[in-house]
């Protein structure tokens, strides 16, 4: 599953929004027919996520010490404030007011790949931010440190080695 690009489409006065396509097809293995958001604890945007990303943040809010501040305070920043958002017949969802509100969107919407996951943004906010971060990434000479490939077994694609794959 891999999220990609900046896709802008038009929110309706109903607060419905289409899921880009592919990110539509980068879930179709999943079991639940939608989208998981709650807010961004960094940025005015929203974090979107699969059923199975949002499992492994439950997993790994379960390793923190139980009633510690972290753990209540992550468990209540993100699962406290998810959404599980389905699918219409149309590839749409319905954008509860709160997030519109918490991430200032107005008439359109970006969804922006972030690989395993994606963020919704008002485009206007979003493009100088990313215009920014792309200013910083050059002048810092960011680089990145490709993963080797890991062959499949069934004769697919290589693919990047999973956190499932070290275990």
């Amino acid at each position: 599953m891999l999220f990609t690009g900046t896709h802008i489409h038009k929110l309706d006065r109903k607060g419905r929004v289409s899921v880009p396509k592919r990110f539509r097809a980068a879930l179709e293995r999943e079991e639940f027919a939608g989208i998981y958001l709650y807010q961004s604890h960094k940025e005015s945007a929203l974090e979107g996520c699969s059923e199975s990303h949002m499992e492994r943040i439950a997993a790994s809010l379960d390793e923190l010490d139980m009633f510690s501040d972290e753990a209540d305070d992550l468990a209540d920043t993100i699962l406290g404030s998810s959404h599980m958002l389905p699918y219409d017949g149309e590839g749409r969802i319905i954008l509860p007011a709160e997030l519109i509100e918490y991430a200032r969107i107005e008439d359109q919407v970006a969804f922006v790949g972030r690989g395993r996951t994606f963020r919704l943004w008002n485009p206007d906010i979003f493009t100088p931010l990313q215009d920014a971060s792309r200013t910083r990434t050059l002048n810092r000479g960011a680089t990145l440190k490709l993963k080797p490939m890991t062959e499949p077994s069934n004769g697919t694609r290589p693919r990047a080695p999973t956190e499932e794959d070290a275990s």
